[in-house]
Parts: C-alpha cells; sequence; structure tokens
C-alpha cells in the first residue's frame, strides 16, 4: 500500500501521523505542501471528498492573516483558489492511498483507514 501525507515537515500533527504509520512500520512519504503545493484539481477532490469547510483551516494562523474578503468563501472554486494561493492554509495532514483519503490525525481514524 502507497501512503502520501501531505502536510508540513514540522507540523505536529503531521508528524504524529508520520510516526504512528511508522509504528505500524507502514512506509508513507510526505509532500510538504509549501514546496509542493497540490494541484487545483487535488484541491477540489479534496473540497469534494471532505467538504470545503472541513479542509479550510479556519483556525490557523494563515486564517487570522487573511483579510475579511479573502475569507468569504461561498464555492468550492473559491475554496481551491484560496488554497492554490495559501496552501498553508489546508487543514492536515491529509493522508491518501490509491482508492482512500483521509483528512487530519486521529490514531483510532487512521487505524480503521488502514485495516480496510
Amino acid at each position: 500500500m502507497t501512503i502520501v501525507v501531505y502536510g508540513l515537515k514540522n507540523c505536529d500533527s503531521c508528524k504524529k501521523a508520520l510516526r504512528h504509520l511508522a509504528e505500524r512500520t507502514i512506509e508513507a512519504a510526505l509532500i510538504d505542501v509549501r514546496a509542493t503545493p497540490p494541484t487545483a484539481q487535488q484541491l477540489r477532490a479534496w473540497c469534494v471528498r471532505f467538504g470545503r469547510d472541513a479542509l479550510v483551516n479556519k483556525r490557523s494562523t494563515t486564517w487570522r492573516n487573511l483579510t475579511d474578503n479573502d475569507k468569504h468563501i461561498l464555492s468550492d472554486e473559491d475554496a481551491v483558489a484560496l488554497l492554490v494561493a495559501q496552501p498553508t492554509l489546508m487543514k492536515r495532514p491529509v493522508i491518501e492511498t490509491q482508492d482512500h483519503a483521509l483528512l487530519g490525525f486521529n490514531a483510532d481514524e487512521l487505524d480503521a483507514f488502514l485495516d480496510r
């Protein structure tokens, strides 16, 4: 099983997810979204899968530093445009296999995800 973790190398949740995967002896590749941002196509798919309100991290420092106009997200395309411009604004990590994806880190949810 190939697992890709989209996040930031210094993000605590991403580190916990990678550590949890390593404890289960599962290899995962970290894609740092700051260095290699997700494509608009990936972001659209994640908006459909998780919902734009879940994907956009409104508790982040990046969100707080946005203008009120930038925070006005009325559609998935608004969210995609914002996340293309500010990839660190997405909730992390996004954990993907070829067929499934999981948003955020919770050990029990990750175990259930892996045991499918």
